[in-house]
């Protein structure tokens, strides 16, 4: 799009009212209120279904790549952050057999596709939590701070041309737009850094909108023990960090998953308290869950257009949904009465290294969520306080974190061991409560269960990588990219079939073993 027409389209949403949008997303607040004591949102079962985020790579050298818009459209994803983003949403499902079945079906149907077309565009689509080779004959920072100024409004340079996200560069409410991570410093003008990462999010519809808050309460609690297994993100691109940055250090001092920190530093603004990128607290009510999304802060108030949908109904509380940055966050939609839903989105895990791995997420989180809920599981009763540092700590440590649970029978524990044996066993018996056999289950969940039982996550795999390189002599800039080539090409021969446990010797004869 030509950057004057952008450029337009940024001022028309700057002219929006602020006080008359808030006006607008309060009554809509009330419609949907109105709509759970009717049971609109109600269901009698569970549905799930899946976001998945990639990037593009040059297919011979690993560089970044931007994805020509004409080739989004011929493969049928959605346009994300970055001019090198691409996202794919799949149906959703009835949480059964059939319908994970079908979830993974779709997701490799679509995504062997998009492979076929890019491929004949020399390039290649990154399942990953962050990239860390930036386009050829250019730097990182020049790529994520690249902008100019048209008609005085900012516009990011390699940034698509959604005007919510360039508008925020424009408004007195702007976000924080920087990095801040060991040794790691990054100013920008616009939220373009935040195009560095990607991620998978599951979605799990309640049956009941009014049991929402219950089940909430369950994927908070479950939150760091599942970050924990699916950290991704240990490096930035090398010329990120300080000049004078040692790489034992930087190995030392850096986190296992940096994607919660970039998302929370660039959308977060200096001072704000609260911020708008944080770890949900619980909720009591449904009405509650609307109110704090009404009344979060708003950043740009976008204009909307309606139609003859459903959800038109309450079209201003959808936009302001769509900056409602909570790790885990409730949401009501659906594009027709029937099809009315309150979900939950789980957006802690990072895009993992094969389809059956981010599938491995989805199971597990619907598999918990049906069966805690049914059991009345007591880590419900986990302090808040408690989840939060087990959020963070899992960040920071992956699966050397202090994580605290309690288990079924009440005993409260720090031992993993303990910890993941009662994880899976009640992701195991909630996906058997829909319908899926033993064997069945165990399939979806062994992809995790190997990382929790071996101690190994693709975070701890690219450390591994990394300080093998520097052992033998490589510059921390070769090491990295050495890794990130090796990760790309593992991914090229097991992404649709295989799982990360192939890439570490843990593959199909122990599930055998297992079953």
């Amino acid at each position: 799009m030509p950057e004057s027409d952008l450029a337009g389209q940024v001022e028309d949403v700057l002219s929006v009212d602020p006080d008359e949008f808030q006006a607008r997303v309060e009554e809509d607040a009330e419609v949907i209120v109105e709509e759970v004591d009717e049971g609109t949102f109600d269901n009698p079962q569970a549905i799930i279904g899946f976001e998945y985020e990639f990037y593009a790579v040059d297919a011979e050298t690993a560089a970044l790549r931007r994805v020509p818009r004409r080739l989004l459209d011929l493969i049928g994803f959605e346009k994300e952050l970055g001019l090198h983003n691409a996202e794919m949403s799949t149906s959703p499902q009835p949480l059964n057999t059939h319908g994970l079945a079908a979830q993974e079906a779709e997701v490799k149907a679509r995504l062997s596709a998009a492979q076929d077309r890019t491929r004949a565009e020399e390039m290649q689509l990154v399942s990953d939590a962050m990239w860390t080779i930036s386009p050829e004959g250019e730097t990182t920072r020049q790529y994520l701070t690249d902008s100019v100024e048209d008609r005085g409004i900012r516009i990011s340079s390699n940034m698509s041309d959604s005007v919510r996200y360039h508008a925020m560069a424009n408004t007195d409410a702007h976000a924080g737009m920087k990095l801040d991570a060991p040794h790691v410093d990054l100013e920008a003008d616009t939220v373009m850094p935040e195009s560095l990462i990607t991620s998978i999010q599951p979605h799990y519809q309640v049956p009941h909108a009014r049991d929402l808050p219950t089940y909430f309460q369950y994927a908070i609690r479950m939150a760091g023990p599942l970050l924990a297994l699916g950290v991704n993100s240990p490096f930035f691109p090398p010329d990120l960090y300080d000049a004078d940055a040692d790489p034992d250090e930087i190995l030392a001092d850096g986190w296992d998953e940096h994607r919660i920190s970039v998302f929370e530093t660039v959308l977060n603004r200096a001072g704000d308290d609260p911020d708008k990128v944080r770890f949900p607290r619980d909720v009591g009510s449904v009405e509650e869950a609307v109110e704090r999304i009404a009344e979060d802060r708003t950043i740009v108030p976008m204009p909307v257009q309606t139609a003859d949908r459903f959800d038109d109904e309450f079209a201003y509380f959808r936009r302001k949904h769509g900056t409602y940055w909570r790790w885990v966050r409730p949401v009501f939609g659906g594009a027709t009465r029937s099809a009315a839903n309150a979900r939950i989105e789980f957006r802690p895990i990072a895009a993992q290294p094969t389809v059956r791995d981010s599938i491995a997420f989805q199971a597990a989180f619907a598999g918990l969520l049906e069966s805690m809920f049914r059991r009345e599981h007591p880590v419900r009763h986990l302090d808040w306080v408690v989840a939060k540092d087990n959020f963070y700590d899992a960040m920071r440590e992956g699966m050397d974190a202090d994580l605290y649970w309690i288990t079924n029978n009440g005993r409260e524990t720090t031992d993993h061991e303990t910890i993941y044996e009662d994880i899976f066993a009640h992701a195991k018996d909630g996906l058997q409560l829909r319908g899926l056999s033993d064997q069945e289950a165990a399939k979806y969940l062994y992809p995790l269960r190997q990382r929790a039982r071996h101690q190994l996550t693709p975070a701890s795999w690219k450390r591994e990588r990394v300080r093998e390189r520097l052992n033998d002599g490589e510059s921390f800039e070769d090491a990295v990219h050495g890794m990130q080539k090796r990760y790309i090409e593992k991914q090229s021969e097991t992404l649709l079939d295989g799982t990360f446990a192939n890439w570490v010797g843990r593959g199909d004869t122990e599930l055998e073993r297992e079953d």
